[in-house]
Protein backbone atom coordinates (compact mmCIF):
# COMPACT_ATOMS: atom_id res chain seq x y z
CA UNK A 1 0.00 0.00 0.00
CA UNK A 2 2.86 2.59 1.54
CA UNK A 3 4.95 1.37 -2.32
CA UNK A 4 1.77 2.16 -4.37
CA UNK A 5 1.06 5.61 -2.27
CA UNK A 6 4.92 6.60 -3.04
CA UNK A 7 4.35 5.95 -6.58
CA UNK A 8 1.22 7.66 -7.22
CA UNK A 9 3.06 10.49 -5.14
CA UNK A 10 6.16 10.18 -7.55
CA UNK A 11 3.73 10.25 -10.91
CA UNK A 12 1.82 13.00 -9.71
CA UNK A 13 4.77 15.03 -9.56
CA UNK A 14 6.48 14.57 -12.58
CA UNK A 15 2.91 15.17 -14.44
CA UNK A 16 2.94 18.45 -12.90
CA UNK A 17 6.20 19.27 -13.29
CA UNK A 18 5.73 18.35 -16.72
CA UNK A 19 2.88 20.52 -16.83
CA UNK A 20 4.50 23.39 -15.72
CA UNK A 21 7.59 22.76 -18.54
CA UNK A 22 4.91 22.67 -21.15
CA UNK A 23 3.44 26.16 -19.93
CA UNK A 24 6.68 27.67 -20.48
CA UNK A 25 7.72 26.07 -23.82
CA UNK A 26 4.34 27.17 -24.66
CA UNK A 27 5.47 31.16 -22.92
CA UNK A 28 8.25 30.68 -24.99
CA UNK A 29 6.50 29.71 -28.41
CA UNK A 30 4.29 33.07 -27.73
CA UNK A 31 6.95 34.93 -27.15
CA UNK A 32 9.36 34.22 -29.98
CA UNK A 33 6.24 34.78 -32.31
CA UNK A 34 5.53 38.04 -30.41
CA UNK A 35 9.17 39.28 -30.53
CA UNK A 36 9.20 38.04 -34.72
CA UNK A 37 6.40 40.01 -35.61
CA UNK A 38 7.43 43.13 -33.95
CA UNK A 39 10.48 42.89 -35.55
CA UNK A 40 9.33 41.94 -38.41
CA UNK A 41 7.01 45.19 -38.32
CA UNK A 42 10.20 47.82 -37.96
CA UNK A 43 11.50 45.69 -40.76
CA UNK A 44 8.51 46.49 -43.37
CA UNK A 45 8.23 50.09 -41.89
CA UNK A 46 12.43 50.47 -42.47
CA UNK A 47 12.28 49.47 -46.22
CA UNK A 48 9.01 51.32 -47.04
CA UNK A 49 10.32 54.45 -44.93
CA UNK A 50 12.35 56.12 -47.64
CA UNK A 51 9.17 55.98 -50.30
CA UNK A 52 6.91 57.46 -47.66
CA UNK A 53 9.33 59.99 -46.96
CA UNK A 54 10.09 61.30 -50.17
CA UNK A 55 6.33 61.45 -51.09
CA UNK A 56 5.41 63.27 -47.70
CA UNK A 57 7.74 65.58 -48.82
CA UNK A 58 5.56 67.10 -51.53
CA UNK A 59 2.21 65.78 -50.55
CA UNK A 60 0.11 66.61 -48.08
CA UNK A 61 -1.71 63.42 -48.01
CA UNK A 62 0.94 60.85 -47.75
CA UNK A 63 2.60 62.90 -44.54
CA UNK A 64 -0.22 62.45 -42.69
CA UNK A 65 -0.35 59.08 -43.72
CA UNK A 66 3.48 58.58 -42.42
CA UNK A 67 2.24 60.44 -39.44
CA UNK A 68 -0.43 58.03 -38.95
CA UNK A 69 2.05 54.97 -39.38
CA UNK A 70 4.60 56.55 -36.93
CA UNK A 71 1.53 56.72 -34.05
CA UNK A 72 1.04 53.62 -34.90
CA UNK A 73 4.46 52.03 -34.78
CA UNK A 74 4.50 53.75 -31.49
CA UNK A 75 1.53 52.51 -30.14
CA UNK A 76 3.06 48.74 -31.02
CA UNK A 77 6.47 49.87 -29.15
CA UNK A 78 4.35 50.20 -25.65
CA UNK A 79 2.70 47.07 -26.12
CA UNK A 80 5.63 45.12 -26.89
CA UNK A 81 8.05 46.77 -24.56
CA UNK A 82 4.72 45.70 -21.78
CA UNK A 83 5.11 42.17 -22.72
CA UNK A 84 5.98 39.64 -20.11
CA UNK A 85 9.13 37.46 -21.57
CA UNK A 86 9.66 34.01 -20.11
CA UNK A 87 12.76 33.62 -18.42
CA UNK A 88 14.84 32.36 -21.35
CA UNK A 89 14.00 35.35 -23.37
CA UNK A 90 14.81 38.20 -20.37
CA UNK A 91 17.92 39.60 -21.96
CA UNK A 92 16.21 39.46 -25.33
CA UNK A 93 13.20 41.29 -24.60
CA UNK A 94 15.33 43.72 -22.55
CA UNK A 95 17.78 44.55 -25.53
CA UNK A 96 14.52 45.24 -27.62
CA UNK A 97 13.14 47.22 -25.08
CA UNK A 98 16.15 49.62 -25.47
CA UNK A 99 16.06 49.97 -29.38
CA UNK A 100 12.52 50.21 -29.11
CA UNK A 101 13.07 53.35 -26.77
CA UNK A 102 15.59 54.84 -28.80
CA UNK A 103 13.02 54.27 -31.90
CA UNK A 104 10.38 56.31 -29.74
CA UNK A 105 12.98 58.97 -28.82
CA UNK A 106 13.65 59.84 -32.92
CA UNK A 107 9.79 59.68 -34.00
CA UNK A 108 8.86 61.86 -30.84
CA UNK A 109 11.64 64.51 -31.57
CA UNK A 110 10.58 64.39 -35.13
CA UNK A 111 7.24 65.60 -34.09
CA UNK A 112 7.10 69.60 -33.71
CA UNK A 113 3.33 70.45 -32.00
CA UNK A 114 2.09 66.95 -33.30
CA UNK A 115 3.34 67.81 -36.39
CA UNK A 116 5.73 65.32 -38.40
CA UNK A 117 8.83 67.36 -39.25
CA UNK A 118 10.14 65.57 -42.44
CA UNK A 119 13.64 67.01 -42.35
CA UNK A 120 14.05 65.76 -38.31
CA UNK A 121 13.33 62.18 -39.51
CA UNK A 122 15.54 62.20 -42.62
CA UNK A 123 18.72 63.29 -40.45
CA UNK A 124 18.01 61.25 -37.61
CA UNK A 125 19.25 58.04 -36.86
CA UNK A 126 16.06 55.85 -37.39
CA UNK A 127 17.40 53.40 -40.25
CA UNK A 128 20.15 52.79 -38.25
CA UNK A 129 18.16 51.64 -35.11
CA UNK A 130 15.88 49.85 -37.88
CA UNK A 131 18.73 47.17 -38.49
CA UNK A 132 19.71 47.24 -35.56
CA UNK A 133 16.71 45.86 -34.28
CA UNK A 134 15.96 43.67 -37.06
CA UNK A 135 19.72 42.41 -36.07
CA UNK A 136 17.73 41.01 -32.76
CA UNK A 137 16.01 38.72 -35.27
CA UNK A 138 19.06 36.53 -35.56
CA UNK A 139 18.93 36.13 -31.47
CA UNK A 140 15.28 35.05 -31.55
CA UNK A 141 16.23 32.60 -33.82
CA UNK A 142 19.25 31.62 -31.98
CA UNK A 143 17.28 31.10 -28.81
CA UNK A 144 15.88 28.15 -30.06
CA UNK A 145 12.41 29.66 -29.40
Amino acid sequence: MKKAIIVLAIFSSLLLSGCSLLEEVNSSLEYANKATEHINTWQDFGQEAPQLIQEAATNLDSKEELEKELHVLLDEIEEFNEADPPAIAEDLHQQIVEKNEELQKVIDSAMVNGELALEKLQNSELFQLINEVTTLMNVVEDLGL
